[in-house]
């Protein structure tokens, strides 16, 4: 699982997510949202906004043979499992 370039423009950090219901999925999040939430965990756990927005994602279902790709995928957080981001980032 891995984004390209995109990822680079703004100050982005490339994630891994587990949904409830097994999807997984690989996206870029914006980590610059708001001042003082500039960490993965900062924008999976805050309460401020209900939704993760996660760009040039790439979503694995169970059953499904080929990934499908979204531009723009809003997830809600209520509904991740877990989320852990890419290695290698700076």
């Amino acid at each position: 699982m891995g984004n390209s370039e995109f990822c680079k423009d703004i100050n982005t950090r490339t994630i891994r997510v587990t949904l409830v219901d097994g999807a997984q999925i690989s996206a870029c999040v914006n980590i610059d949202r708001a001042p003082g939430y500039n960490r993965v965990s900062d924008l999976i756990s805050s309460d401020r906004e209900p939704f993760l927005v996660l760009m040039n994602s790439t979503m694995y279902k169970t059953g499904l043979e080929n990934p499908i790709k979204y531009e723009t995928l809003f997830i809600n957080k209520d509904h991740i499992l877990w989320a852990t981001p890419e290695d290698n980032q700076v």
